[in-house]
């Protein structure tokens, strides 16, 4: 059984609010998420993953007192891969960016097309 955030006290873990304080343990009409809830003056965005790596998009970011999709900052392990260097750095550029490529390359070749026209004249 798990604890109430805020009386400490036990709850089931299907209680929509705790019986002992009545605060909200879970979202609104969605009795399987669980809320998170900041305590005190503090906000949650300031210790969550996706606030930090800009992916969030609840609305009361940063300020938000409460959230189900909070990812706590400190005890959040991500896989580590270690970064592409070189060649393989590159390719992997290239292959998240084939659009921009695809618009230099046709200016280029208009670059070409123009400076030969001006030549044969």
């Amino acid at each position: 059984m798990p604890n109430c955030p805020q009386c400490e006290n036990l709850v089931t873990s299907e209680a929509i609010k705790c019986p002992h304080c009545g605060v909200i343990l879970k979202a609104y009409g969605h009795q399987g998420i669980p809320l998170y809830q900041a305590q005190g003056e503090s906000f949650l965005c300031d210790r969550c993953v996706y606030h930090e790596d800009e992916t969030c998009t609840y609305p009361q970011r940063p300020y938000a007192k409460t959230c189900t999709m909070y990812c706590d900052r400190a005890s959040w392990q991500e896989d580590i891969v270690p970064p592409l260097q070189g060649w393989k750095a590159l390719q992997f550029w290239c292959r998240q960016n084939r659009g921009l490529l695809l618009f230099l390359g046709v200016i280029l070749v208009s670059l070409f097309v123009t400076l030969l026209s001006l030549t044969d004249n």
